[in-house]
């Protein structure tokens, strides 16, 4: 797995992936920042969080440097792709998907990068999944925060979250057999696969079910408060008929 091909070496191939992946998620950042209307700060700001995010929440909780501090070539793709779509409105059909297969490509890519990064820093299992799902999808749940809008993977959409759920377990499989750039490389054709049929077909997780037990019925907001109020005016008023 060291060699590809006899053309590219596997760090070389992930490495050009992950930083396709913060252009693309730069570029979609920038289309956020255009809808609200934001300057070209707001584009800059967006880009960043979009792009390099998740991956600065996940070091900082590994208390080591930031990748996209340490790398030029972090910074440089996500500022360039806020330059592209603050100069360049992003609305085709087909630069559309070319994103969704980039933003894909990124998810699978960065959770296993995550994983297999905790892994290597003597994390347990479950702390390094975390880490993997949140480096894919923490800086676009931020970006959301900051402009006031309901995390996408919260629900209502295709799967994505998911999908770095199901990247991350493949990473670290492999990587506790041996095999971490097999775990990396199956990661991201995984969630590139699922990323695509689930936008082509609407694949979303089921919403929570509205169960009611027929012994048990939930008392409507305010009702408790007015009986209360009521009771209370009784009270009033017998004290005042006394005096």
């Amino acid at each position: 797995m060291d060699e590809i091909g006899g053309v590219f070496d596997a760090p070389t191939l992930f490495r050009a992936v992950d930083v396709l992946g913060v252009v693309g998620n730069g570029l979609l950042g920038g289309i956020v920042a255009r809808r609200m209307r934001f300057d070209l700060v707001g584009f800059l700001v967006l880009a960043m969080l979009s792009g390099l995010g998740g991956g600065i929440i996940r070091d900082l909780m590994l208390t080591v440097h930031p990748v996209a501090l340490t790398d030029p070539a972090y910074l440089s793709g996500a500022f360039s792709a806020a330059l592209v779509a603050y100069l360049v409105p992003l609305r085709s059909k087909w630069l559309n998907w070319a994103l969704t297969i980039a933003d894909m490509l990124a998810v699978g890519c960065w959770t296993a990068t995550g994983t297999i990064k905790a892994l290597g820093y003597g994390l347990g299992v479950l702390p390094s999944l975390l880490l993997g799902v949140i480096t894919a999808v923490g800086g676009g749940m931020t970006r959301d925060v900051l402009v006031g809008r309901i995390p996408a993977i919260f629900g209502g959409n295709t799967l994505y979250a998911t999908l770095a759920v199901v990247g991350a377990v493949q990473a670290w499989l492999l990587t506790e057999a041996g095999m971490s750039d097999l775990g990396m490389g199956m990661s991201i054709v995984t969630c590139l696969v699922l990323g695509i049929l689930s936008r082509q077909f609407g694949w979303q997780l089921p919403k929570a079910p509205e169960w009611s037990l027929p012994f048990f019925r939930p008392r409507p907001p305010g009702e408790g408060r007015d009986s209360q109020d009521e009771d209370a005016g009784q009270v009033s008023d017998n004290d005042e008929e006394s005096k």
